[in-house]
């Protein structure tokens, strides 16, 4: 008895509960009377009769006691009848072209016992083209290894299957579509040849398809070289085995990039399935998705174009939908409620109405304003059981032979992925709509609920740029090839591995060794290939700085010299860290450091590691000092020579908070916990807006009144007001701990109280002669599985919104488009923001942190209404949370930094000064001894660029080995074109990102003119 009490899941959906709501959605109540009840339902299914007519179909569904037989006449003519007891009952009527009206008539023995009017209306002929996948997680339902183990085997399932139906009708034979490649790739790379020979075979007839994305990624968590590098595999596949990869799918993931575009065009891709799984935690319909049809056509900034086809459904689980409807459960059921599907596609704005599973909103916003959809074919995926990462089943082909023996229409086949688009392209191409912009993520906070390893990969990915880069010109330099590049790829790859969208198990709080419960385990794993992501970038920025560092040799009467490399695309005035090893120049000996350009000393601060305090390190001088104008991708050599003393100690400031230098002053208020004043002593102005609710650059900590551990809850909630905002709380007592001046510049360090941590500290610096603000936070983090939000507040004193933010492969702003239907309240940017006031342009940059909202502080549950009245100027950094209840960590803990940086600048540069502050952060100066023979220049340039709106990303190894490849990128919102300046340049060839059908390129004493589209990517592959 006591079973009855126990209940599935309430964090899943309710199948049942969504078929039942179909069926009593599509059809119509005709007859009550005598306690029978009668629904009608004119369904788009047809048979042909003897004489090759169309027959369509009228199902009724009886309820009530009792044998009747029931009827449709025109007139007196009995059009169509059939006997029944109670369920339901398909009669077949002559196919309409316009509405015709019946009658219903229902008798039993005693005879009539009732009649109604039934309007039979033309019903579409669907072609279903039934996609049958699994889709990846890797982890969420097991651990990480045990789940890409299981995708092999459906690998093999896979092949076993499509044997086994060769024999049948094209349509209903077995057909496999691998949605992430990464499987595809381990199982070529580990089966036999005979194998893998058959796989290749059916995968160029056009039974398995592979799709282009190794894994189903958080795209704007990648960066731009990241997200490009997880597509060399489709060309891996093409030359290794002849598969062509012609679409993609993206999975779970309720928005992509704006650089998807351009990436998978590319890799040669054309095609995208998209198949969003709201979960209640995503709410498109109030933010213009009822303007978003299913088909439509993704256009970049550039032209580049996708068809996608937007699986969209509210339910939650629109990579199931073919569950939904049967199509692994068995034909009957399939029978019974794919064509109430197809007939809800037809006449509504969503198959299914509103309250079901992860379908919220506030009152009347609905989406009731959408067009049904206007194909006569639609993508429907279906997996082999209703759960992630389940696979191949032997049932969709059964059922869809079954069908297509039974009736005409709608015609089921069973499908690749490109299948379905071909045919969209060929019969419906010219009526898709085209849409422009980020497809923002709502998904996208979950990452702030690994805010220590997201850290570290987001480092890791601006240390694998310059790391390359120094490995690839001391490559060119020295005529020597080592293995950087391959393990440059490897290091990629791992920290797309931490992007990719499964960053927990299913219930992430329990601690298992398998199943879904399995969250500590997979935590583990997952936060690790993070760190060893950094770990390997470091390494390989170490080995390429020496490597390039050994193409140079000091100065002949110099101590050492050091090689400062700027790993940026602009000649910037910057700080330098180096290490002077105390067997290169011992530490009693006093040093100073010259610019080899000019002669002119370059002041310097130094930090001595003290072998008693650190026995563990190498021991030497830590070396800090600005260096003037150091040319983008070039390098500057500063000598180390004797002096008559020794570094001067810093200065110390006092206690009253204030730093300068000469473009910035900065005030600390005390009382308050927060920067007070940041002077631009060039414009003569303020930028902090002193009369916001939130003080600039200050600590906020918000609990929320929810319930953790419970699976999918946050699913369930909405919250229209702060009714869940339990309490918020800001950073006090603050002390300071440090003012200082050194020959480097001022810094302050201010350490306070807060909610939330154990403790928090604030560094601030302003380096002499760098026109920028840099501010450090690091903090202790106590561990909770309270519902909790860190944000740190910029209110400026500008006018308007932010003018643009940098996306991964392009750029948004207020002004800018984005696909109907993305989220709004939050913005997952990857470094800069930039405000456009008519007067100044003022720069905002994060380095760790990636989530961004903008005037307010919003709830964090659908409908996420803000909290505060709206300030334009205001950037706050969402650094943290804990909202999510599956998927993502429960709780944080440990210390963990966040680096930002800001700036102004001449009106109208926001997109440049955005870079170029960003750049402080993420590219800063490497400085590596001179080890090798011949004394380095005074200084140099190893490539450039003329138009100050292109980035050079990195420079690596052509994937062919012969030659550079440079990468570009635009960020001017239209066309350009630039000079490329690479000594010794012979040849080049250009291609869109992946060295993919290069075009040749003139080349002029080492120059070549590259266009590029609006926020283009490039890649100059240039032989010397």
């Amino acid at each position: 008895m006591t079973s009855r009490l126990l209940q599935a899941s309430l964090g899943s959906p309710d199948y049942d509960g969504i078929r039942d709501a179909l069926r009593q959605d599509t059809s119509t109540e005709v007859l009550a009377v005598r306690g029978l009840s009668v629904r009608a339902a004119v369904l788009p299914l047809f048979q042909r009769d003897e004489g090759g007519a169309l027959l369509q179909a009228v199902r009724l569904t009886l309820s009530g006691e009792g044998p009747v037989e029931v009827a449709l006449k025109d007139g007196d003519a009995e059009v169509a009848a059939a006997a029944a007891e109670g369920g339901t009952v398909t009669l077949l009527v002559p196919e309409v072209d316009a509405p015709r009206r019946l009658t219903l008539e229902v008798r039993d023995s005693g005879g009539l016992v009732g009649a109604a009017p039934l309007d039979v209306t033309p019903q579409r002929k669907w072609n279903v083209f039934v996609v049958h996948h699994s889709h990846l997680d890797i982890g969420y339902t097991d651990t990480q290894g045990t789940v890409l183990r299981h995708h092999l085997d459906y690998l093999d399932a896979a092949l076993r299957l499509a044997r086994e139906t060769d024999g049948r009708p094209d349509d209903a034979r077995f057909r496999w579509s691998v949605e992430s490649s990464m499987p595809a790739l381990r199982w070529l790379a580990t089966r036999p040849d005979d194998q893998v020979a058959e796989f290749a075979a059916r995968a160029r007839a056009g039974d398995i398809e592979v799709t282009a994305f190794p894994m189903q990624l958080h795209t704007e968590a990648c960066s731009t070289e990241e997200l490009y590098r997880q597509l060399r595999f489709v060309g891996q596949l093409r030359r290794e085995h002849g598969i062509e990869v012609r679409s993609a799918m993206h999975t779970d993931i309720p928005g992509a990039v704006v650089g998807t575009v351009d990436a998978l065009n590319a890799a040669g891709v054309r095609y995208l399935a998209a198949a969003h799984n709201w979960a209640g935690r995503s709410v498109p319909y109030i933010t213009g998705g009822d303007r978003l049809a299913r088909p439509f056509r993704w256009r970049s900034p550039g032209g580049g174009e996708l068809i996608v086809w937007f699986t969209d459904t509210p339910h939650g689980m629109a990579y199931m939908e073919g569950n939904t409807v049967g199509l692994v459960d068995g034909y009957d059921l399939a029978e019974d409620l794919l064509p109430r599907y197809l007939g809800s596609l037809a006449d509504r704005p969503y198959p299914y109405g509103p309250g079901t599973f992860g379908w919220y909103a506030a009152p009347g916003q609905v989406g009731a304003a959408k067009d049904p959809d206007f194909l006569d074919a639609v993508h429907l995926r279906v997996q082999g059981a209703h759960a992630d990462n389940a696979g191949p089943s032997i049932v969709p082909a059964d059922i869809a032979h079954r069908w297509n023996e039974t009736w005409a229409y709608p015609r089921l086949r069973m499908a690749t992925n490109a299948d379905f688009f071909a045919y969209v392209e060929e019969h419906h191409g010219d009526r898709l709509q085209t849409h422009e912009g980020d497809w923002t993520d709502w998904w996208a906070d979950g990452l702030g609920s690994g805010a220590r390893p997201l850290g570290y990969v987001r480092r890791a990915q601006n240390v694998l740029r310059a790391a390359e880069t120094l490995h690839a010109l001391a490559d060119e330099r020295s005529g020597e090839r080592t293995g950087a590049s391959e393990a440059i790829d490897e290091a990629y790859d791992r920290a797309a591995l931490f992007d990719e969208h499964t960053w927990g198990a299913a219930n992430p709080w329990e601690d298992a060794e398998e199943g879904g419960d399995s969250g500590g385990l997979q935590w583990t794993r997952k936060s690790q290939v993070g760190y060893q992501a950094h770990d390997d970038a470091l390494d390989l920025l170490q080995a390429g700085a020496r490597r390039i560092g050994a193409t140079f040799g000091a100065a002949r009467d110099a101590l050492a010299s050091f090689l400062v490399v700027n790993p940026g695309t602009a000649a910037r005035t910057d700080v330098a860290r180096a290490f002077l090893p105390r067997d290169v120049v011992a530490v009693d000996v006093p040093v100073a450091l010259v610019d080899a350009r000019t002669g002119e000393p370059v002041p310097h601060r130094e930090e001595e590691v003290d072998p008693e305090e650190w026995p563990t390190r190498p021991i030497g001088r830590h070396l800090e000092a600005v260096v003037p104008d150091v040319p983008g991708h070039g390098h500057v050599r500063v000598d180390v020579v004797p002096a008559a003393t020794g570094a001067p100690e810093p200065v110390d400031l006092g206690f009253e908070g204030t730093i300068e230098n000469e473009f910035y002053r900065v005030v600390y208020d005390l009382r308050e916990g927060h920067i007070g004043s940041v002077f631009d002593k060039t414009a003569g102005r303020e930028l902090v807006n002193a009369d916001s609710v939130a003080g600039f650059g200050q600590y906020v900590y918000d609990r929320y009144a929810t319930a953790p551990h419970f699976n999918h809850m946050s699913g369930h909630m909405l919250v229209h007001d702060k009714t869940m905002l339990g309490d918020r709380a800001v950073a006090t007592h603050a002390t300071v701990t440090e003012c200082s001046r050194t020959p480097a510049g001022e810094r302050l360090v201010v350490e306070l109280h807060g909610k939330g941590v154990d403790w928090l500290r604030t560094t601030i610096d302003l380096y002499a002669g760098v026109p920028r603000v840099d501010v450090r936070y690091q903090l202790g983090k106590q561990p909770t599985a309270a519902k909790e939000a860190v944000f740190f507040a910029f209110p400026f004193a500008v006018d308007g919104p932010p003018d643009a933010w940098e996306l991964t492969g392009g750029v948004g702003g207020t002004g800018v488009p984005s696909v109907p239907g993305s989220a709004e309240h939050m913005r997952p940017i990857r470094h800069w923001v930039a405000f456009e006031d008519p007067e100044l342009t003022v720069a905002w940059a994060t380095l760790e942190a990636p989530l961004v909202q903008f005037g307010s502080i919003h709830m964090p549950y659908a409908p996420f209404p803000p909290t505060l009245d709206i300030e334009d100027g205001t950037v706050y950094s969402w650094a943290l949370n804990n909202i999510w209840d599956t998927n993502f960590p429960s709780q944080q803990q440990g210390e963990t930094t966040f680096r930002y940086a800001f700036a102004s600048g001449a009106a109208g540069s926001g997109r440049r000064l955005g870079a170029r502050t960003a750049a402080g952060i993420t590219d800063p100066f490497v400085a590596t001894l001179a080890t090798g023979d011949m004394p380095a220049a005074e200084s140099g340039t190893f490539l450039r660029v003329d138009d100050p709106d292109v980035l050079v990303t990195s420079v690596g190894r052509a994937r062919d080995g012969d030659g550079l490849a440079v990468r570009l990128q635009s960020l001017a919102a239209g066309p350009v074109e630039t000079g490329l300046h690479v000594p010794g340049a012979t040849g080049a060839l250009l291609s869109g990102g992946l060295e993919r059908d290069p075009a040749e390129l003139p080349v002029r004493d080492g120059t070549m003119t590259v266009r590029l589209p609006a926020c283009g990517v490039a890649t100059v592959t240039v032989r010397r």
